[in-house]
C-alpha cells in the first residue's frame, strides 16, 4: 500500500534526521506510515545510547510495532534518508514492511541495492518493494555538512 506523496513522507524522516545532527550523531532519520499517519520515527542515536543497533531504522521500526501491537508491520511504508544497512534491512526484512523509500544511497553499506541487496533477496521468505532517490539531494547534503564540519572539527 503507497502512503500517499513520497516527498512529503521523506520531509518527515529528514525532521527526524535533523535531529540526529543536533546531536551530534550522523544525521539519518526514520519514519513509518500506516494509514497515512506516522506511527514510528527514529534518528540514529548509536553514539547518545553507546548502542551499535541504536540506528534510525531500528528505532521506527520499534516504535511501530509497539503502535500496532505487533512485530509484522503490515501495510506500512517505511521512509529512510540514507539506504538502510544490512543490520536494518535485515530487520525491515523480519518485520514485514511492504514498501521502503529511501532518499540517498549509500555506497559504503547500502544493502538495498548499492553493496547488497537483502531486501529483495529471493532466499528469503519476505521481498521489500524499495523506491530510491527521493529528495535524494537533501538527504545527502545533511550528511555531507555533518561529515564536513566534523573534519574541520577533528
Amino acid at each position: 500500500m503507497l502512503s500517499g506523496n513520497h516527498e512529503y513522507w521523506m520531509e518527515q524522516a529528514l525532521k527526524e534526521a535533523e535531529k540526529a545532527y543536533e546531536k551530534g550523531e550522523i544525521p539519518v532519520g526514520a519514519v513509518v506510515v500506516y494509514q497515512n499517519i506516522v506511527i514510528g520515527k527514529g534518528y540514529n542515536l548509536t553514539e547518545s545510547l553507546q548502542d551499535p543497533t541504536a540506528h534510525a531504522e531500528i528505532m521506527a521500526i520499534t516504535a511501530a510495532a509497539e503502535y500496532l501491537g505487533s512485530r509484522r508491520l503490515i501495510d506500512t511504508t517505511m521512509y529512510v534518508t540514507l539506504e538502510p544497512c544490512a543490520m536494518c534491512a535485515g530487520a525491515i526484512v523480519l518485520a514485514r514492511i511492504p514498501i521502503l523509500v529511501y532518499g540517498a544511497r549509500d555506497p559504503k553499506a547500502g544493502a538495498c541495492g548499492s553493496l547488497y541487496n537483502i531486501v529483495q533477496d529471493r532466499r528469503l521468505n519476505h521481498r521489500v518493494k524499495t523506491v530510491s532517490g527521493i529528495l535524494e539531494n537533501k538527504c545527502s547534503l545533511i550528511l555531507s555538512e555533518f561529515f564536513r564540519k566534523l573534519r574541520e572539527t577533528n
